[in-house]
């Protein structure tokens, strides 16, 4: 089982970790929960506020969660404020440095960016950050058109709903096509209707 933990924090873009949460839990769920563990995690436990005003209340603090071997960093304004902070910076880097992989979705890429885990690489973001990541970061290559790109341990997704795509990418990865096909066709999603029966 994979432990995949998901950075909260205000102003946090709501289907930025909505999307990727459902994708993984529907998918354990489906597999008698064996394959996901899911999971949010704040600096300090506490209830943080989305961009649009709801109010979510993480599991885990920092000095309370599970080991975390899937580490989501979604995006959203507040991420202008959390890369200048030590604290998740160095909460960051220590899961990253123990985790299979770290994704970023949409702006959570800004994070990424400043702690110099982007240097050299491909990768995507939301399209009005690509400016803020060139600057941070000058020598990221930058693919717009991408949803999504796998540069091994790191993983950058597009925007908002562009995280719904890479966690699917993960399951595919992970546990393959009838897993993954079998949980697109229960939430609906993509080309859904098309998905052949007998794999499911």
């Amino acid at each position: 089982m994979n432990n995949v933990g998901l950075f909260l924090f205000d102003d946090v873009e709501l289907l930025d970790f909505a999307g990727p949460y459902e994708v993984f839990s529907v998918t354990s769920e489906l597999s008698d929960y064996s394959l996901f563990r899911v999971f949010s995690v704040s600096e300090d436990g506490e209830t943080v506020r989305t961009v649009n005003g709801l109010k979510v209340v993480p599991d885990f603090a920092f000095d309370n969660h599970p080991e975390i071997d899937i580490l989501i960093i979604p995006g959203g304004v507040g991420t202008k404020k959390e890369m200048e902070k030590s604290a998740i910076v160095e909460w960051i880097r220590w899961n990253h440095d123990r985790a299979k992989m770290t994704v970023s979705i949409c702006s959570g890429a800004r994070i990424l960016a400043r702690m110099g885990l982007l240097d050299g690489l491909e990768v995507t973001t939301h399209h009005e950050v690509f400016d803020d990541i060139h600057r941070i970061a000058p020598s990221v290559r930058l693919k717009p058109s991408a949803r999504f790109i796998d540069s091994g341990r790191i993983l950058t997704a597009g925007g908002i709903s562009a995280g719904i795509d890479v966690a699917f990418h993960i399951v595919r990865k992970l546990h393959g096509d009838e897993v993954a096909d079998r949980t697109a066709r229960y939430m609906e999603y993509g080309d859904w209707l098309n998905l052949p029966e007998e794999k499911l």
